[in-house]
């Protein structure tokens, strides 16, 4: 009898704990193996440093990121709003694109390939596509844009994300190079921190997050907005990507801005820009796709040779093709880091 009314009076105690701990706004606590899924980050805090006298409202203002990008987005100081940064002209995800037109499309590509996505006569950008088989019953792979080269002025700009396998946000995981030259930023991973070329002075790279996103400028020409970003397991298993535990996919969400295109400019999202072009998307479809690979592929990420290059091309008064004498012209560094020797 007194082992049962031990049993009894040790249930009531747990009883009494549990209804006093919900009374003071507290839960019974979890075992550590039963903690739920991982509370998302907080939004990141974005504000606009740009030129106080046209923007004196918005000029230092904190603005917290949307909830549907808590970690990519970049103020708006003509708004004073805080834009994700998948919401405009650029690529992210299994290359969703949108266009200068404003509209949103799909361009597959290929895995392990280079495709042509802005020609004009001064300005070319590839994309490199990796990816991973699609699972049975798919006709395409899965694709993400790894990296881009950007052709301007006789200069190779590369920006790209890094193989890797486990993921860390707070370590460094983009690339970027200027003519096979490493650009270092600051190694104290400070947003806001920025590079400038001594040898091309408009061309500058700031860090826009602590780590893994930047904005990269050629003033009066381009901007491109850059997030390395992996594919997380959640995202795997609810689309069958496949991540493997040596590969996490990391790729690159991408928005650009363009100051000086001809109204000849191509590519997958170059063409939208121009004045003549068209949409023949079907806008009921919940994935209108872009096909053409064939058109926009070129044979390495620094080529500019798709079938419809501009770059390095001028038109004559009939409006016909004439190749630029510099196009065929490669430069290095001179001796010593002195001056650039160019030949063709």
């Amino acid at each position: 009898m007194a082992s049962r009314l031990g049993v009894v009076l040790a249930l009531a105690a747990v009883v009494l704990l549990a209804a006093a701990a919900a009374a003071a706004g507290q839960s019974t606590p979890r075992p550590p193996n039963a903690q739920g899924p991982k509370p998302k980050p907080k939004p990141m805090k974005v504000k606009c440093t740009e030129n106080r006298k046209e923007n004196p409202y918005c000029f230092n203002r904190n603005m917290d990121c949307p909830a549907n990008c808590p970690q990519s987005c970049y103020p708006d100081c003509n708004t004073c709003k805080p834009v994700c940064v998948c919401n405009t002209p650029g690529a992210c995800g299994d290359p969703r694109f949108i266009g200068g037109d404003g509209n949103a499309f799909y361009f597959h590509g290929r895995r392990d390939a280079d495709f042509c996505v802005v020609s004009d006569r001064d300005l070319h950008i590839n994309a490199h596509f990796i990816g991973k088989s699609g699972h049975s019953g798919m006709s395409r792979d899965f694709t993400w844009i790894q990296a881009i080269a950007v052709l301007f002025d006789g200069h190779r700009l590369y920006l790209g994300a890094r193989k890797t396998g486990t993921w860390d946000d707070a370590v460094e995981h983009l690339d970027i190079t200027l003519d096979g030259e490493h650009v270092y930023l600051p190694a104290d991973l400070i947003e806001g921190a920025n590079w400038t070329s001594s040898r091309v002075p408009e061309l500058s790279v700031t860090r826009t997050k602590a780590a893994n996103g930047v904005l990269v400028t050629v003033a009066g020409k381009f901007s491109v907005r850059a997030n390395a970003v992996p594919i997380t397991e959640e995202e795997s298993r609810v689309h069958r990507y496949g991540v493997t535990a040596d590969d996490c996919l990391a790729h690159l969400e991408l928005a650009f801005k363009f100051d000086a295109l001809t109204d000849d400019v191509h590519g997958v999202v170059g063409q939208t820009y121009r004045s003549d072009y068209v949409n023949h998307f079907d806008v009921r479809a919940s994935m209108p796709t872009m096909g053409g690979d064939a058109t926009f592929t070129t044979s390495s990420l620094f080529a500019a040779d798709c079938s419809v290059a501009r770059y390095g091309v001028s038109r004559g008064n009939d409006g016909a093709a004439v190749l630029s004498e510099l196009a065929g012209v490669t430069c290095a560094s001179g001796m010593d880091g002195k001056g650039v020797v160019c030949k063709k």
